[in-house]
């Protein structure tokens, strides 16, 4: 497979580009090698600039939940353009688009749309500050939450790829307020509260997916929202990733809990750059213009963006892929357990809806430090053997694989034969 263009638009885009690209990933430095340059990308393929095409499970990291272009959501998209881009005032689609997230949600009254996860989190953060008097917030090592000052410590994805404890420029009173647990411990939750008197909330992605899909054990939400609930302390859940992807609506629900605060992104605004934050009404109302607690965005519920959510979430509804999902999910995990035993190489496999990835360790892989013991340079041979035999997937063993409801019979059949001859490469490289 010839990469020649895109190490060509590397090499140029190192001139005024940092690192030539524009998130850290996407810069391939836990695999080695260029990054690939994408030219298009229709239903589950995706093609580089060099005409390789392959099956893609990146799905920009997961909002293409129903393929690449799909047709319904880019007849909506156009109708919106020929209204205009951006008015830097309301529009109808902004309210119809609020009642489909809020009625997905239970106990969610009010949203606030915004233009990126961080910024649903920055803000929903405040909030929690803002509604309880405290300024504390605790956080889960591993997890990540986008990156504003006060959550980038102890953060998974690209800072655990690039070996980085957290980043200069933030300041140590950004992070002051900040308490690290571990996940799946409530016990190292319960340890704060034990020593601080004004902590507001703890935030949490619900399945971690940013350092690799790692489940929360037992009733560890359950319990953790009901000793909160002791201390008049907020749950904040990160759903930017799982939101719409496991159900519609959030993997807290088939978890069995109901967040104080709930953040979303990516499948709501159909590939096209979003966030929200919502909570039943005695929360929200302390957003401006309600309430004293002020955020706001010129963009926010951009047209384009609510248009693309709206056509984008009635597909989803009307498929109903779920548990479609879970079949394609099982059935990958068991092709990458079975090849992996095949070539004798140690692997774990952890999945939630439409969600999956392999760990190559041994054991359980429930929090950062067993996600750490992964061998990433095993992952960094697996990586490029599937891209060469046509499969995309994200360049970090920390990151998570997603499923579009487009994907085919043939599609994973591909997948199947790339995962056997990856595996091979793994032991012909160790030997």
């Amino acid at each position: 497979m010839n990469f020649k263009n895109s190490e060509k638009l590397y090499k140029k885009g190192l001139k005024h580009l940092v690192g030539a690209v524009n998130s850290p990933v996407r810069a391939f430095a836990s695999v080695g090698g260029n990054p690939l340059f994408i030219k298009k990308a229709k239903g589950t393929q995706i093609t580089d600039v060099d005409g390789n095409n392959y099956v893609d499970y990146v799905l920009s990291y997961g909002p293409m939940i129903l393929g690449h272009r799909h047709k319904k959501v880019e007849k909506a998209i156009k109708k919106a353009l020929k209204n205009g881009y951006t008015f830097g005032a309301s529009t109808k689609n902004e309210i119809k688009l609020a009642k489909i997230v809020c009625d997905a949600f239970p106990g969610m009254d009010k949203v606030r749309f915004v233009n990126s996860g961080t910024e649903a989190v920055l803000s929903a953060l405040r909030l929690a500050r803002a509604y309880t008097g405290n300024d504390k917030i605790i956080k889960f090592s591993g997890c990540y939450h986008g990156h504003s000052d006060a959550l980038l410590v102890a953060a998974g994805s690209g800072l655990a790829t690039l070996s980085l404890p957290g980043s200069k420029g933030v300041p140590e009173g950004a992070v002051k307020n900040t308490l690290i647990a571990n996940y799946n411990d409530l016990e190292s939750v319960k340890a704060h509260f034990e020593k601080h008197d004004d902590i507001a909330g703890v935030i949490i992605e619900p399945i971690a997916g940013n350092m690799g899909v790692v489940l929360p054990q037992a009733n560890f939400l359950k319990e953790l929202k009901t000793y909160l609930e002791t201390k008049n302390a907020l749950l904040i859940v990160d759903e930017v990733m799982t939101g719409f992807r496991s159900k519609f609506g959030g993997a807290q629900e088939l978890l069995g809990v109901e967040a104080d605060i709930t953040c979303l992104g990516k499948v709501i605004g159909g590939g096209f750059p979003v966030g929200a934050y919502g909570a039943r009404n005695e929360i929200m109302e302390m957003v401006s213009p309600l309430g004293e607690m002020y955020q706001a965005g010129t963009l926010s519920g951009n047209p384009i963006a609510m248009a693309a959510g709206i056509a984008t979430l009635t597909e989803l509804k009307k498929q109903n892929p779920y548990q479609k999902f879970d079949e394609v999910a099982a059935r990958l995990e068991q092709v990458l357990k079975d090849k992996a035993n095949k070539h004798g190489v140690d692997i774990v496999v952890n999945r939630f809806g439409s969600m999956i990835n392999p760990f190559f360790t041994k054991g359980v892989v429930t929090n950062f430090e067993e996600a750490q013991q992964s061998d990433t340079k095993k992952f960094a041979i697996f990586f490029w053997a599937l891209v060469k035999n046509g499969i995309f997937l994200p360049p970090s063993q920390f990151e998570a694989w997603f499923l579009s409801s487009a994907l085919s019979e043939k599609d994973l059949e591909k997948t199947e034969k790339a995962i056997d001859l990856a595996m091979e490469a793994l032991v012909n490289n160790s030997n």
